[in-house]
């Protein structure tokens, strides 16, 4: 099992050292498929003027950074991926630094402050900033679980689809409820973070009952959905064969163009590196074609946020 400093000093140094031999060179370079992380979070260290909610804690000790992000992509053969601003706060900022610094590597869905209405004005202009392709919402507190019943967040759907923004959406055990959101709003894209599922639900034996609601919403064309941050909803080690069936009934049930394999890297960072967390699609999933593999490691995520 890897410490936390194994897996950031060790992965990290032979990214490094890979960057220190010549140019980058990533999976697509070499057999021509674009890998692409649906999700991986940045963040700086806290500071006067970049500070966190009071009580939270990022996933890992220590900051993960844009320079941490890129040699470890390097590493793994990762050419492309999608920053997820964590919940630390609502900025958007350093993610789009990323973008700034790579702009051909790096995107971002940006967080919004949803309990607040006023944040409407935001949408007509929020493609405008370099990088930034649409927006992530989360609600996995009961606090924010609520504002998916009690009328809070109903502003934000239709005025995202009316500025025409895909939206990541995380709700573990709630995937149903966007069945209505799904059906009103048939031009916005949804895209369901980790299948709707983690590990608590895993551990309670709630799977196929949550994945299950998962399925339930392919029959809307404008939802797909991410293989992501799997080694968390996995009770075994890798290569996680306990998530095979789970996997192949999301993939039957949507296709490869609206499935979208991601990381979160840095969260259950003991039970995989980001080269494992590829080689596990590479290399265990005997399910999918090559062709299917090319759409769902790179391809259908570029599509489905336009990023050229």
């Amino acid at each position: 099992m890897l410490s936390r400093r194994s897996f950031l000093t060790g992965t990290i140094g032979a990214g490094a050292a890979l960057a220190t031999q010549g140019p980058y060179k990533a999976a697509a370079q070499v057999d021509r498929r674009m890998i692409v992380d649906a999700q991986i979070h940045l963040w700086k260290a806290e500071s006067e003027d970049w500070k966190w909610v009071p009580g939270l804690k990022p996933q890992l000790p220590e900051p993960f950074t844009i320079e941490r992000a890129i040699a470890m992509m390097d590493e793994a053969g990762v050419d492309r991926a999608v920053i997820v601003p964590p919940t630390l706060n609502d900025r958007n900022d350093y993610a789009l630094e990323g973008h700034k610094r790579y702009p051909n590597r790096l995107a971002v869905m940006g967080r919004i402050p949803l309990q607040n209405p006023k944040s409407a004005e935001l949408l007509p202009k929020w493609k405008a900033s370099p990088g930034m392709l649409g927006v992530r919402v989360t609600f996995n507190t009961p606090a924010t679980q609520a504002w998916l019943k009690d009328g809070t967040a109903d502003w934000f759907w239709p005025e995202a689809e009316k500025a025409g923004l895909p939206v990541m959406f995380l709700a573990f055990g709630l995937v149903n409820l966007f069945e209505p959101i799904a059906q009103r709003h048939p031009n916005l894209p949804l895209i369901i973070d980790h299948m709707g599922v983690n590990t608590a639900i895993a551990q309670k034996g709630l799977m196929t009952e949550m994945i299950g609601r998962t399925v339930a919403l392919a029959k809307f064309p404008n939802v797909s959905v991410k293989m992501s941050n799997l080694p968390n909803a996995s009770l075994e080690p890798y290569p996680y064969k306990d998530l095979t069936p789970h996997l192949k009934r999301v993939f039957d049930a949507y296709g490869p163009q609206r499935c979208h394999w991601g990381t979160d890297v840095t969260n259950a960072q003991h039970k995989g590196t980001w080269r494992q967390r590829l080689t596990h699609f590479t290399e265990t999933i005997d399910f999918m074609s090559e062709s299917d593999k090319d759409w769902v490691l790179g391809r259908s995520i570029q599509q489905k946020l336009k990023w050229a």
